[in-house]
């Protein structure tokens, strides 16, 4: 334990310290808000480390050959999770998640009585040291018991340093995207019986409720790939018409939420499906609304569809009927957002593919790669940068601004598709500058 509480102690001296110079939250300056936040992360990730190994030890002292004398039940539970989802106010799943961690990472003893070392020592290790939360180190530990059998302890050992290496400093999301391409590497023949499981688990359900129609997908990554891909398509063009030349102040301005676009996209694609000349696979599908001529003439009443149980108004109907004559225009006429500019006419498609295979996506944050553009680390312009692969990027908009309104810097390092991509902070971030890793090189194992 001590281990643990050392590393401990040293957190919440650091929090106290950058709270010091501030009466509450909001007299923190900016500078004081990053450091309070970065001090909080470490005292989080370090309690994680002191808990499991208490949710261990409470496990240890509660185990069912125990009887009555089970530390749990005499504190009035029936397991040591319900203990400590109790006293903590987690759910007993995180709970006894917790404590299969903490017996993972503990120190174990043999039957004589002898100290062994730990299951996984160099996630306990991170964990007592603050640099990974319990969250990322279950599911580090979660992956690695079910490797050992496959690739045996040695190479499940270097997985191990591997992975705890590269998690520091990721969310939780991205620690799992490592995992799955660390698996992949690790079992390349696996992939395939991965793909048949999670294939067999594709589903869609709808069901209507409140006068809305409920969707649930649940879909495996082939078949999830192509609706993903075209629902961020949409997203980022419906963005740009917000943005080109209109006033976002306008009471008639678009103010639809991200999660509404995707909705609409959904329905975009649907409506392109039904209004396509070729519907043979659709088995003649449309959609039918039913309506009083005179109600539709006059404004009035309401109407129905087939299939769905909620009455829509009159003014619905009309602009359904009016969308059927914009059939050329969804099947991928001029007006489909195809051509975006400047940058379009500067990277090649061929070259936006190297880049799409390079980065994966935007390079700073993940995002697909249907929600970025290709653009110059240095400007073309002003710097007169080359248009090719070690003078572009892709970027979604939002990080594209972030680095270029506080002056990150961007290297290339290597050449063609096999090059990482480095971010380097302002000296205000980070005075010594340390480059982080873009990319795909932030949760992909690649030379």
């Amino acid at each position: 334990m001590s281990s643990s509480l050392a590393p401990l102690l040293e957190a919440v001296a650091l929090v106290q310290d950058s709270w010091a110079d501030a009466d509450g939250g909001a007299d923190l300056s900016r500078a004081q808000l990053v450091a309070v936040n970065d001090a909080i992360g470490v005292l989080r990730r370090t309690t994680d480390a002191v808990h499991a190994e208490v949710a261990a030890g409470l496990a240890r002292e509660s185990r069912r050959e125990l009887g009555p004398d089970s530390l749990a039940r005499q504190q009035g539970f029936r397991s040591s999770a319900q203990l400590i989802a109790t006293t903590t106010g987690a759910s007993t799943g995180e709970a006894a998640r917790l404590v299969k961690l903490g017996e993972a990472t503990a120190p174990r003893t043999n039957l004589l009585g002898e100290v062994l070392p730990a299951k996984f020592p160099v996630v306990r290790d991170a964990m007592c040291r603050g640099r990974i939360a319990a969250a990322a180190a279950d599911a580090i530990v979660t992956f690695l018991d079910r490797m050992i059998l496959k690739v045996g302890p040695a190479v499940a050992a270097q997985a191990e340093t591997l992975l705890v290496e590269k998690a520091a400093g990721l969310s939780l999301d991205e620690v799992r995207k490592l995992i799955a391409r660390t698996e992949a590497h690790l079992d390349p023949d696996g992939v395939a019986p991965r793909e048949d499981e999670l294939r067999a688990r594709t589903s869609l359900t709808m069901f209507q409720r409140d006068g809305m129609l409920h969707l649930n997908a649940v879909l495996d990554p082939a078949r999830g790939a192509p609706v993903q891909a075209a629902i961020h398509g949409y997203v980022p063009a419906e963005f740009a018409a917000k943005r080109d030349g209109r006033d976002p102040d306008a009471p008639e301005a678009d103010r639809r939420t991200v999660a509404q676009i995707q909705a609409d996209a959904l329905v975009h694609l649907a409506e392109h499906a039904l209004g396509c000349e070729s519907t043979a696979t659709l088995n003649g599908a449309t959609v039918v609304v039913r309506v009083d001529l005179t109600d539709l003439q006059h404004g009035t009443g309401f109407g129905l569809i087939d299939g769905i149980d909620q009455p829509v108004s009159i003014g619905t109907i009309r602009r359904m009927a009016a969308d059927g004559g914009v059939i050329p225009w969804v099947c991928g006429a001029d007006s489909e957002v195809l051509d975006w500019g400047r940058e379009k006419r500067l990277f090649t498609p061929a070259q936006r593919l190297a880049l799409r295979e390079r980065d994966g996506g935007c390079a700073f944050c993940g995002l697909p790669p249907e929600m970025t553009k290709a653009h110059h680390i240095r400007w073309w312009a002003r710097d007169t940068g080359p248009t090719d692969l070690a003078n572009g990027v892709l970027l979604c908009e939002t990080c594209h601004h972030l680095i270029h309104d506080n002056a990150w810097d961007i290297h290339i390092d290597g050449i063609g598709t096999r090059a990482k991509v480095w971010f380097l902070p302002p000296p205000h971030i980070d005075p010594k500058r340390t480059p982080r890793p873009g990319g795909r090189a932030r949760t992909e194992l690649i030379a």
